[in-house]
């Protein structure tokens, strides 16, 4: 008979914690705070000089010439898909393994999404699948770091300038990770970040891309005020000084200045947080390594992750329940799991726009099995033990 310490919660025993543990969450201190109340104690709170302080702080951090402020990492992804020239019939490659929010940016320009299948042991988009789609009307590529590994670079350019492709990078996960020593952010025509609170960093909601493409930064500085420009060199008749002049339809899609004072403070704390990540990661593969029931992330060689995500993949064979119960289970021992991500094109929406599951079959059979960890920089060494242990508790009683 099992000990009472032994049996899940969900079976009637004891949970290991009193208190629920999310999977992510941002941390913040009073310097952060100190931060956004000067802005609110000043001259602007909307646009000033704080977003464009923010932008140089983040374009030099990773290497780009520009970086250009959105309010929010879907905003900035719109924006780099309309700078990119994608339009009515133009198709644009991208990972089904996502958030939505990558593939919506391709439909908000009318474009297509055009769904290539993953690598098993990264769940980066495979650059073998990306060649088998490419079409005549294929205008872009879309790759995502997932949970913050960098894609292959190399083929990926490869492909790109072979067939003279743009490459926008979804690198909502992998702000201050690495390929070959080199910083995300510089290596793709276009890199998207993401400032939500699970993120490396956190502005609340907030969004940035980094180019060294100068006609890429003036659109999107264009496309996030309304499509307005006050530069009376690219002006078609200037007035004065007061002139400003709406030269395509843009949007809103500004950042506020307390956003960007946030930013700017959590920037100054960027390595440290994915330094605690990493550390953290590094326990996480320590404790499971042996666990014969789930697969433990594989990182690559020539790349340092942010460690945005802790993913593990259960191996049904070596289980006598399913994912769904294994989840509950940890759930119940107030571990906040989560599943990322149910491939894009199996949502309702996808499946109405003709989309139909099996196009992507290594990305389906993944989904079905991954469960993410609690993964976070504010996290407590008996917050990591916690998840140690019920993984562990939760593995062993399942197992066949």
């Amino acid at each position: 008979m099992k000990k009472i310490e032994e049996i899940p919660a969900i079976e009637g025993g004891k949970p290991v914690r009193d208190r629920y543990l999310p999977y992510g969450r941002q941390w913040l201190d009073e310097s952060d705070r100190k931060a956004v109340l000067e802005i609110l104690d000043g001259d602007y709170i909307t646009t000033g000089p704080a977003i464009t302080q923010f932008e140089e702080k983040v374009a030099t951090y990773v290497g780009a010439k520009y970086a250009v402020a959105f309010a929010n990492g879907t905003a900035a992804l719109h924006a780099a898909c309309f700078s990119a020239g994608i339009g009515k019939g133009d198709e644009v490659i991208t990972t089904p393994m996502t958030f939505v929010a990558t593939a919506n940016a391709i439909l908000y320009t009318r474009g297509t999404p055009v769904f290539a299948d993953i690598d098993p042991n990264t769940y980066n988009i495979n650059p073998d699948a990306i060649e088998s789609r490419i079409t005549e009307r294929t205008k872009a590529i879309l790759p995502v770091d997932f949970a913050g590994q960098p894609v292959n670079h190399e083929e990926i350019k490869r492909i790109a300038k072979m067939h003279q492709l743009v490459v926008i990078e979804d690198a909502a996960h992998a702000l201050g990770a690495t390929y070959n020593g080199v910083k995300i952010g510089s290596l793709s025509d276009m890199s998207v970040f993401s400032f939500h609170p699970v993120k490396p960093i956190t502005t609340g909601e907030g969004g940035i891309i980094t180019t060294n493409n100068e006609t890429y930064y003036e659109k999107l500085i264009q496309f996030r005020t309304h499509g307005i420009t006050r530069n009376p060199q690219r002006c078609s008749y200037f007035e004065g000084p007061w002139y400003y002049e709406m030269q395509f339809l843009g949007f809103n899609y500004r950042m506020t200045d307390f956003q960007a004072a946030l930013g700017i403070s959590q920037m100054n704390k960027l390595d440290r947080f994915n330094e605690r990540r990493r550390k953290i990661a590094s326990r996480y593969d320590a404790a499971f390594q042996n666990i014969k029931s789930i697969v433990i992330p594989q990182q690559l060689s020539n790349i340092e992750s942010s460690w945005h995500l802790y993913v593990i993949r259960l191996v049904p064979e070596r289980l006598c329940v399913d994912r769904k119960k294994i989840y509950e289970a940890l759930q119940a021992e107030n571990i906040g799991v989560n599943v990322h991500y149910r491939p894009v094109y199996t949502h309702l929406y996808y499946q109405q726009l003709g989309y139909q599951k099996g196009i992507c079959p290594i990305a389906e059979k993944c989904y079905e099995q991954m469960i993410t960890l609690p993964l976070f920089p504010a996290m407590t060494e008996q917050d990591i033990q916690d998840v140690i242990h019920s993984v562990r508790k939760v593995l062993n009683y399942y197992a066949k």
